[in-house]
């Protein structure tokens, strides 16, 4: 997976998540993000990998988003990786 092709699939986890009150009042709730916190980091990597840990983290979630895009929710997991990937510490 391109990181392009990750990108495009945290942005559209973020429309997602726009679309659904309930699911952003929860992100929001968990990160503590303000709105303007979220424009300033909409572009960060770490930010897009972020919104795909939301998805992983709760698997009603994961398994909605999934179905909006039409694909597997292993796609999801590669592209959270590809976007920040675990340094070898984390790996162990």
């Amino acid at each position: 997976m391109t990181p392009e092709t990750a990108t495009g699939i945290a942005i559209e986890g973020l429309e997602y998540l726009a679309g659904d009150t309930e699911q952003l009042s929860r992100f929001v709730a968990l990160t503590g993000m303000s709105p303007t916190d979220m424009r300033n980091a909409a572009a960060s990597p770490e930010f897009l990998a972020a919104i795909l840990d939301f998805f992983l983290g709760d698997e009603p979630t994961l398994l909605a988003f999934a179905a909006t895009r039409n694909t597997q929710p292993e796609d999801i997991q590669k592209a959270r990786f590809v976007l920040d990937p675990p340094s070898e510490a984390e790996a162990w």
